[in-house]
């Protein structure tokens, strides 16, 4: 019968005939062009959802709102339940739960077979079908996917959970959990969240959501308004957030805007008892109108499918059954009700309801409508047969890599006192012993560690052996073995009863790593981890599969390196964003040599210190660092001062800076010469031949030559903010909003997201800007906005993911790019101005150039964040001509051609700034007295500079923060000369 139907309707659908057709005899001109318009207007997914809309009756309409539990392991009593409320009650759909692939796939051909309307197929499979199925792998829970920070593995876990849906038949995903987990004692949410981080969270799962729906499988953003500051388990009792409006605001709604502003087709509503949502008692957010219609539909603006949480959960099971549960959901504006009580009994009370006048029909028929469109947009007008042959291999077939790309880049070091991870190899030549605690027999850790480690004796300390077997363990390995290696094994993932990790278990380790040199590998929840937070080396591992251990032990004896960031906190030395990184010696970046094997006196360069705490006793910057590269090999690194004048917070080697217009040639300048090596670019052509929206204006006749030399004729600014902000600097709220959401999406600065689409404004007002060519050389921001651009358009990637794929990630860089709170904590990052312009809040993480910060911190111009460290990784591989570590990047005619002078009116290089032709006869010699005319690099507003000097092998690089706290109006560190006259040191140790 569904055959014959969806045939059918596909007819219908090729003629047009879902709309009715005007006859051929002569009309009116005026009613043709409304049955025209009609026409047009009734896409085919309307048509589709309204065609079966109209062969059902009104119970069956009703019930296409209604999901029911199946199952491929239950036998056939279960089966004949299915069938019966797909055959008499003409459900809308079934979501699986625990089964075999093979098994579930031919149950859904035959229900889908028998079902009058095509079932919505679904699975609450957020780790992926393994979380269900037998014979099935799983992946890695969201927790270690947070560990990783990563979007784009957090996309390919997205399209693997779409592929192996659709493998099996399967529609809707009840995947990514996009709640915060910012309460360690959650017993459901808990490793089931990215973590702790709402940016986190919130980046993560959108990426995911994509991965997902780019795939042609629904995604469901769940547990809105967010499970995730609970203790309850709302599959045994309703919990209480009792949390403010406003912090709800900040923090458990975050991802849930992000995930509507990315188009998440679907949201699942929690039963959570929230009072500053709706506090009329015994009412969870899933059957509150409240919650449901006026802060998701209405405030919100969520167009897609809400989504009940389980109906049969005590959480709401505790108020409403019999069907009932399923009406309140319907009042409060749900569209889907999972798994009532009872699906009958579900459609004969809201029918009653729609009499009682409860609900109107026609709100419900919209509802039915909204979930039949749905059907259209998954495929469902069309029969969907699934092929059974080799399907369990299909769904494994990638799950085996991505759980390694993905343990590669999680595992976290937490704790390496004396840096006895990675073994040295006079650990490794030692005897060392395994204990694994937990285990019941040989793992493949214990396996991995006796290969990379011949000889290794191993001891497995079970969960039912108790502490008198403690004493006989520890005293062996006491007096047998140098060192141990501790793994931690199947304990509990929920907090309850300390993880299921006994008395016994906890002390024999804590005894282990008290006396003997230890590296304890923690696989599963990280909240365990508090349990060992005094431990000298710990890494938190996240997973216990054998590809993790594997991995894992790679860690300890050097094969890969440590990536991972914790992404909750487990105990106050371990917060959220705790990791030890370092880079392998096969991986190492720039080494490191005395300044006297490299030619440069020592004393002299004691001038540097002088020179910076004079800058910091002037209040030119609260602090810096200084780096020195020479010949290829790190001859001075040091830091000075605090990242603010209270002295709270010490400047490291690890600082990451805001470069400003130090962006312009470490982003903007090597991609325009990357592309021009190529051959995709040419200086001579014109904006308008890479930019086609210049087309029409005065700047699509200017030579990309002219633009990198600054002599195009652009103006050198414009005061964007200055339109959007009232004479008492507060910003247009129709412009701006407070909180991400549906077109505001774009970061300007903590509380303040820019409409999207008013980058097309900035881009007309630059249009429109005036030109004037005649006036030569001019330093403009604007150049490298177009730059950028030219960029974007010939690569075809955003300016940040190409530079990163270009140029960072190949030469090993652990902090430069753009949108640093994305990848780091901000303890880690530098603030810059504490800006009462129009932003009106300390800056730190979030661009500090306005004009940037409106195109979402990543423009052409600036936007760029680093350490000193990797600028002097960029500066020698320029000084390399092109080359660093065996990779060509650039041919040497490209970067000799950029780095010289190019221009005859002005110092420029091509994208570079260089020293002044006549630098020697100058008062005010730039940037520094013994600069020769080989020089090349760039100084930053912020208080930057990068400087290299093919001549004498020289890189020096000063970061610094000199617009803290109060912006430009600060110029002590220009007038103080203090980047001058220390990159003038260097040339002096050289003489000496």
């Amino acid at each position: 019968m569904r055959q014959l139907l969806v045939a059918g309707l596909t007819g219908l659908m090729l003629t047009g005939s879902a709309v009715p057709v005007p006859p051929s005899a002569p009309t009116k001109k005026k009613n043709k062009r409304k049955t025209e318009n009609a026409i047009q207007i009734q896409d085919p997914a309307t048509a589709w959802a309204d065609s079966v809309f109209n062969s059902l009756t009104p119970d069956e309409r009703i019930a296409q709102l209604i999901v029911i539990r199946a199952h491929s392991n239950l036998g056939q009593d279960h089966i004949n339940a299915v069938v019966k409320d797909i055959q008499e009650t003409k459900v809308g759909g079934v979501i699986f739960f625990q089964g075999g692939p093979i098994r579930e796939a031919n149950l859904t051909n035959y229900y889908q077979s028998i079902s009058k309307v095509p079932l919505l197929v679904s699975i609450d499979g957020e780790w992926g079908l393994g979380m269900r199925l037998d014979s099935v792998i799983s992946l890695p829970r969201n927790m270690m996917l947070g560990a990783t920070r990563d979007t784009a593995l957090a996309y390919e876990y997205g399209k693997i959970l779409a592929e192996q849906c659709k493998r099996i038949g399967i529609h809707v995903d009840y995947a990514p959990d996009m709640d915060v987990n910012n309460n360690p004692n959650n017993p459901v949410i808990n490793d089931r969240s990215y973590g702790e981080d709402k940016y986190q969270v919130a980046r993560l799962g959108v990426a995911t959501i994509k991965g997902m729906q780019d795939n042609g499988i629904m995604a469901n953003a769940k547990h809105f308004p967010g499970h995730g500051d609970t203790n309850v388990d709302s599959h045994l009792d309703l919990p209480t957030i009792n949390k403010t409006r406003k912090q709800l605001d900040s923090l458990e709604l975050f991802p849930f805007r992000a995930a509507i502003a990315a188009g998440v087709q679907s949201i699942m509503i929690g039963h959570l008892y929230i009072p500053a949502i709706d506090n009329k008692p015994n009412t969870p957010t899933s059957i509150s109108y409240k919650a449901v219609t006026k802060l998701l539909r209405e405030e919100l603006g969520f167009k897609g499918l809400t989504i009940t949480d389980a109906l049969e959960m005590k959480g709401i099971a505790k108020f409403y059954t019999k069907g009932q549960e399923s009406l309140q959901s319907l009042l409060a504006g749900n569209d889907l009700m999972i798994l009532p009580s009872t699906a009958k009994g579900s459609v004969d009370a809201i029918r009653k309801g729609i009499k009682k006048g409860l609900i109107t029909q026609s709100e419900v028929d919209e509802r039915v409508k909204r979930v039949l469109r749905a059907k259209y947009n998954l495929g469902l007008n069309k029969p969907q047969v699934i092929d059974t042959r080799n399907i369990t291999e299909d769904i494994n077939a990638k799950t085996d890599s991505l759980r390694r790309r993905i343990a590669e880049k999680a595992i976290t070091l937490l704790s390496n006192d004396d840096k006895l991870i990675p073994f040295s190899p006079s650990v490794t030549q030692q005897k060392i012993a395994v204990v694994a605690v937990g285990a019941d027999s040989n793992n493949a850790f214990i396996e991995a560690i006796k290969a990379a480690k011949p000889g290794t004796d191993a001891f497995i300390f079970t969960g039912r052996q108790s502490v008198d077997q403690i004493a006989p363990i520890v005293s062996r390995i006491h007096r047998d073995y140098k060192a141990v290696i501790i793994s931690v094994h199947n304990y509990s993932r929920r907090p309850a009863n300390n993880f299921g990790l006994s008395l016994a278990q906890r002390l024999i380790i804590r005894q282990l790593q008290q006396e003997l040199p230890s590296a304890t590998v923690v696989f599963g929840n990280p909240y365990a981890i508090q349990y060992f937070c005094e431990a000298p080396h710990i890494l938190a591992a996240y997973e216990d599969d054998s590809t993790t251990q594997k991995v894992a032990a790679d860690i300890l004896f050097g094969k890969l390196a440590p990536e991972g960031k914790l992404p909750v906190t487990v105990c106050p030395s371990y917060p959220s964003g705790a990791g030890v990184t370092y880079k392998l010696n096969q991986y190492t970046t720039l080494p490191t040599a005395t300044p006297e094997s490299e030619g440069l006196n020592a004393q002299t360069l004691l001038k540097i210190d002088a020179y910076a705490n004079d800058m910091i006793g002037r209040g030119a910057a609260p602090g810096c660092e200084v780096l020195a590269v020479k010949n290829g090999k790190v001859v001075f690194n040091r830091v000075y001062g605090h990242y603010e004048y209270n002295r709270r917070e010490p400047v490291t080697p690890k600082s990451i800076y805001d470069l400003a217009s130090v962006t312009k040639v470490c982003a903007t300048t090597i991609s325009i010469m990357k592309l021009y090596d190529e051959g995709k670019l040419q200086l001579d052509e014109t904006l308008g031949t890479y930019l086609p929206f210049t087309q029409g204006s005065d700047k699509a006749k200017l030579k990309v030559r002219d633009v990198l030399l600054h002599q195009a004729g652009l103006v050198p600014y414009i005061p964007f903010y200055k339109d959007l902000v009232n004479a008492a600097g507060i910003p247009d709220s129709t412009i701006f909003h407070n909180i991400p959401g549906p077109g505001f999406n774009t970061r300007v600065a903590e509380g303040l997201y820019l409409m999207d689409t008013y980058k097309d404004t900035l881009w007309r007002k630059i249009l429109d800007s005036k030109l004037t060519p005649s006036q030569g050389y001019v330093y403009s921001d604007l150049d490298f906005l177009f730059l950028g651009r030219i960029v974007e358009q010939l690569s075809g990637k955003p300016l940040n993911d190409y530079v990163q794929e270009t140029f960072y990630t190949p030469l090993g860089l652990e902090t430069t790019g753009f949108l640093p709170r994305e990848r780091f904590p901000l303890s880690q990052i530098v603030p810059t101005e504490n800006e009462f312009t129009y932003r009106r809040q300390l800056l730190r993480g979030d661009v500090h150039d306005p004009t940037a910060a409106m195109f979402g911190g990543v423009a052409g111009h600036a936007g760029l964040f680093s350490d000193a460290h990797d600028l002097g990784v960029i500066f020698q591989m320029l000084l390399n001509k092109g080359t660093f570590k065996g990779k060509q990047y650039f041919r040497p005619e490209t970067v000799d051609l950029f780095t010289g002078y190019s221009s005859n009116i002005s110092r420029r290089g091509l994208g570079f700034d260089k020293t002044e032709k006549n630098n020697a006869s100058r008062t005010e010699p730039y940037p520094s007295r013994y600069a020769t005319g080989a020089v090349f690099g760039h100084t930053g507003f912020t208080g930057t500079c990068v400087w290299a000097d093919p001549s004498t092998g020289l890189a020096f690089i000063f970061l610094s923060n000199r617009v803290y706290p109060n912006g430009g109006a600060n110029t002590k560190l220009s007038v103080l000369n203090t980047r001058g006259k220390m990159m003038d040191t260097f040339y002096e140790a050289m003489m000496k």
